[in-house]
């Protein structure tokens, strides 16, 4: 007969000890989850950026997040320059901008900024539209409404350049980019620049034309992932798990079968259009869909003078109390050469974590 009294499994205080102990993993692992790093990453509406927004919906951002055992939060904003502006004063680790915006906004006010990921370049998604006229010469004596200091002033100011005009042949008004489509519905409102989608809203309006855009001016307005480098350093974790989520993202939406179809349908709607938009703003875009592809742009001589000519515009654009009228006052390192001033390096290109997703070691 079996002394069931004996079994070590039913013992009362057997028991208590089991329940203690599992009590005590269960405090471990509540622990290790609430002892991970939290980073904040911000967001807006766009057709390079949305990308963001699938890999955030469908658990692909909090798949690398855990992978890396840190936690990653995709915030979306509205207005494009608030997210610049609290990237800025510290609300966020990261950010999507492009480069130009990268220099005038976090790196002049002194947040030293690493752009990690170069998603793509704009090759059409920038425009200038007009009411009634169909030239760019046009544009002359125009009030032109658009964001001061960000890339639609910068694409103006190439637009004039090309034209053989300048700045003084025109009146700039500073205006939100989400306050600008409302703007140009309006009889006073004749000129603007912006980008998608508010670029497409526009050219729906009667009579409006698009007399310039950004496939005359291609790789100049670059779309980035921003994060700040002493968290970047200190946490190379965010880094890979961003590069690594970004590029699952991209093998999907870049495929020809019915998943990718889906993806970018799904994009677009988030976008505010359809899989017929949105692919309409996908053929105005260079998409970087491999990271050797970026890596390479990443590290291009092309890059170097980009910069070099972003820096000198910036330092004579945007608010008058903001200009510092030296393209030197900002260091911009970059892996073909950097500009600026090297004892104040606040914007930084590396191809190293697309480097790493090209070779598989993410």
């Amino acid at each position: 007969m079996v002394n069931i009294g004996h079994n070590r499994c039913s013992h009362p205080a057997h028991g208590r000890h089991r329940r203690t102990a599992l009590l005590c993993l269960l405090l471990l692992l509540s622990s290790t989850v609430e002892a991970r790093e939290t980073f904040r990453i911000a967001w807006t509406t766009y057709i390079g950026w949305m990308p963001w927004h699938y890999a955030d919906q469908h658990g692909i951002i909090k798949k690398w997040a855990d992978k890396y055992h840190i936690q990653i939060e995709m915030v979306h904003l509205d207005c494009y320059r608030d997210s610049l502006l609290r990237y800025t004063s510290g609300d966020f680790d990261g950010s999507a901008m492009t480069n130009m915006d990268a220099l005038t906004i976090p790196a002049a006010q002194g947040v030293d900024s690493t752009a990690l990921i170069i998603g793509d370049f704009s090759n059409g998604n920038d425009g200038i539209v007009l009411k009634g006229k169909q030239q760019l010469n046009a544009l002359a004596g125009h009030s032109i409404h658009l964001a001061e200091g960000s890339v639609s002033h910068y694409l103006l100011a190439r637009a004039l350049q090309i034209q053989g005009m300048n700045e003084r042949d025109v009146h700039t008004i500073d205006l939100p980019d989400d306050k600008l489509v409302a703007a140009y519905a309006t009889p006073a409102v004749t000129a603007t620049a912006t980008w998608n989608p508010h670029l497409s809203e526009l050219l729906k309006m009667a009579d409006s034309h698009k007399v310039f855009d950004s496939s005359y001016i291609p790789g100049e307005i670059i779309d980035l992932m921003v994060v700040r480098s002493d968290r970047l350093a200190s946490h190379p974790e965010l880094g890979k798990a961003l590069t690594g989520a970004w590029y699952e993202v991209m093998s999907i939406m870049s495929g020809a079968d019915e998943r990718a179809q889906q993806a970018r349908t799904e994009m677009g709607e988030a976008a505010g259009t359809d899989l017929i938009g949105y692919e309409a703003q996908m053929a105005a875009t260079r998409m970087f869909y491999q990271p050797q592809d970026a890596a390479n742009f990443a590290e291009s001589p092309e890059l170097a003078k980009t910069m070099q000519q972003v820096a000198d515009f910036a330092a004579n654009h945007g608010r008058p109390d903001k200009r510092s009228r030296n393209s030197k006052a900002i260091g911009i390192e970059m892996p073909a050469g950097s500009y600026g001033d090297q004892q104040n390096i606040k914007l930084r290109f590396t191809g190293d974590f697309m480097r790493q997703a090209a070779a598989g070691k993410l």
